[in-house]
């Protein structure tokens, strides 16, 4: 059985200091789960301070985004050593750095080979709009986006799952919708790796997951945890999600 990840994407929420007092909070409750993969993913300034937070734990940390080069001059941007000092996890290629800063299949492909080669776990996002969406053409745009951003990378990742129309409108696709979607994503996975290793990557859903409707979509079969976004900012929330998938662990192994 492949392990659920629970990764919560800060985006641009929380002063360090606030930062700190999140975690604070979250600690007691999953320092010691079994069975699911926590990930913070703060903004980069509180890598640092979050970092030496979880150490003892079981608890991963992750970084939203990276440069593919090992350095130079690239203002504001941050080399993939420079993430794995303290991280093990990093989102790459999401619907917002694709919508606002330009990213595209190939850069993405990029970047995830400079994460792999740092020794990094890529969470790798693919979505499509509602236009597309509504065009039926969910599943070339996806299959489109694994076929270009996973060339000549190896299968040592997680994918994301995150219908662009369901990120942070309070929308979600449906838990079944979802997992067909995701069962396409590992067909495709198939073609690239063997499907020998797609059974084995977690592929993830995102947009919209919350804890009253998690069981919803960790009861598929083909979805592997969540990418979270605005319910990663509320310790009870999030706290209840990784149970969720928690139950849902120990339901499968009964």
């Amino acid at each position: 059985m492949r392990t659920p990840i629970i990764a919560g994407n800060w985006k641009m929420n929380k002063t360090v200091a606030e930062a700190r007092e999140l975690v604070a909070e979250m600690i007691p409750f999953l320092k010691d789960v079994q069975g699911v993969k926590t990930v913070f993913c703060p903004p980069a300034p509180s890598l640092l301070p979050i970092a030496a937070m979880l150490e003892g734990t079981d608890i991963d940390l992750g970084a939203q985004n990276m440069h593919w080069e090992s350095g130079g001059a690239y203002t504001g941007e941050l080399a993939p050593a420079m993430v794995s000092e303290f991280g093990e996890f990093v989102i790459l290629g999401h619907s917002e750095r694709r919508a606002y800063f330009g990213e595209t299949d190939e850069t993405v492909n990029k970047k995830i080979r400079a994460a792999q080669a740092n020794g990094l776990t890529p969470i790798v996002c693919v979505g499509e709009t509602l236009e597309e969406n509504k065009a039926n053409k969910t599943s070339e745009v996806v299959s489109r986006q694994i076929k270009a951003g996973l060339a000549d990378v190896s299968a040592a990742l997680v994918i994301a799952y995150e219908p662009i129309w369901a990120i942070g409108t309070g929308l979600a696709a449906t838990a079944e919708i979802a997992n067909d979607t995701i069962k396409t994503i590992r067909a495709v996975l198939a073609e690239l790796f063997g499907e020998e290793d797609a059974q084995k990557i977690r592929i993830l859903y995102g947009g919209s997951v919350k804890g009253s409707n998690a069981a919803e979509y960790f009861s598929q079969s083909d979805i592997d945890g969540a990418l979270v976004g605005g319910a990663a900012l509320k310790a009870d929330d999030f706290v209840k999600i990784i149970y969720v998938a928690r139950a849902e662990v120990m339901k499968s192994n009964a």
